[in-house]
């Protein structure tokens, strides 16, 4: 009786858990969608009602949420291979395919709608390309197909400050298209540093990373010569109208640093590296992170002090 009460205990389907379906959605990622899509409504010139920003940013959010949904969907195959990626919900028996695939779609045609009613058509159209662009340019064709996937796909994680800033202009100005540019030099050398002490992972999954298709030396080389394209871009934002003392000093400071640890992350051998156990590519991979953030808030930062005369625009200046 008591193994056939066992044995029936375990045969009940298991249900998705609400955590389970959150999961789905890759909150990571969703939260720096809404903060530079955020910053991006925030720095532009035109103010825009605190509930019609609240909404908007929410509905960006959804929409981030429906990439991950559809890229877990797609990618199920893969993620359970890797070993940083077998515990999502799909590949761990959690979420079945069927209905990531759903949630996604759903998620879609929701976020686009109400962001369309709620701000402009510009914006609910961009956040539709932008779903698009990740879920099937990246994730379906980039991602499996060559190793410029991480540059090229890296758009779609680009297009949340310029989503916000159409929020509140109706329009695509030159600072847009820096924040733009400012998070698409940034992806790369993000993704490859995870890429140099993950390149197992994404050889074991058949996924041509820069590291398995033209080795970690060549990749360090890129590492560099991205950081050192993205400091560019990064002080050219400041000489818009957003920039100014604060942000200039704040980007100027953590570009420097970024840069000169891509030159070491390039100088660094192989031998040293894996004997280290990737010690210092760890590391470059969290301050990335962190770089992005200090630099947006640097943004944020600036447009405040200048609401209340305590910045001058670096536009002005020159």
């Amino acid at each position: 009786m008591t193994d056939i009460g066992i044995t029936e205990q375990q045969s009940e389907p298991r249900y998705a858990e609400f955590g389970d379906l959150f999961a789905l959605l890759k909150p990571r990622v969703m939260s720096l969608v809404i903060f530079t899509a955020a910053v991006g409504l925030l720095v532009a010139p035109v103010t825009v009602h605190p509930v019609i920003a609240f909404a908007a940013i929410l509905f960006i959010a959804v929409g981030a949420g429906a990439s991950g949904a559809l890229n877990m969907w797609w990618d199920a195959d893969i993620d359970a291979v890797m070993k940083r990626t077998q515990s999502r919900p799909i590949p761990s028996g959690r979420v079945t395919g069927n209905d990531a695939l759903l949630i996604g779609l759903w998620l879609s045609v929701l976020s686009v709608v109400m962001l369309a009613l709620v701000a402009n058509m510009l914006a609910a159209g961009l956040l539709a390309f932008t779903i698009f662009f990740y879920a099937v340019i990246y994730s379906m064709w980039l991602k499996r197909s060559t190793p410029q996937n991480i540059v090229i796909g890296g758009a779609a994680g680009a297009f949340p400050p310029m989503i916000g800033w159409v929020v509140a202009t109706g329009n695509i100005g030159i600072e847009a298209i820096l924040m733009f540019t400012v998070i698409f030099m940034w992806t790369p050398p993000h993704f490859w540093a995870l890429a140099l002490f993950m390149k197992e992972d994404y050889h074991n999954a058949g996924v041509p990373m820069m590291t398995v298709a033209k080795g970690r030396a060549h990749t360090r080389k890129l590492i560099f010569v991205y950081a050192l394209i993205l400091a560019v871009s990064a002080v050219a934002l400041g000489l818009t109208s957003v920039g100014g003392y604060i942000y200039m000093s704040v980007a100027g400071v953590m570009s420097a640093i970024f840069a000169y640890r891509g030159y070491i992350i390039m100088r660094r051998s192989e031998a040293t590296a894996e004997a280290e156990n990737y010690k210092y590519e760890k590391r470059y991979f969290v301050f990335s992170i962190s770089y992005l953030f200090v630099v947006f808030t640097a943004l944020l930062v600036e447009r405040i002090a200048a609401a209340f005369g305590l910045s001058t625009s670096t536009l002005a200046i020159l």
